[in-house]
């Protein structure tokens, strides 16, 4: 219960930063536009610090 607020904010707009970075959506986005992008502020700014957040959630297929 305690990672719905996760799956929401993702599916609302899948992909939506990384067209505003203008990063393909096959890639990952480098740490310096996402460090760049945080400084800018507003809705780019949360957006990113997010997705920042999420690379250190654990993903299934990874876990052992």
């Amino acid at each position: 219960m305690a990672k719905q607020w996760v799956s929401k904010a993702f599916s609302k707009n899948p992909g939506k930063l990384h067209r505003r970075l203008g990063v393909p959506e096959g890639q990952k986005i480098p740490e310096e536009k996402l460090k760049a992008a945080e400084k800018k502020g507003g809705s780019l700014a949360r957006e990113a610090q997010l997705a920042e957040r999420a690379r250190g959630f654990s993903h299934p297929h990874r876990r052992k």
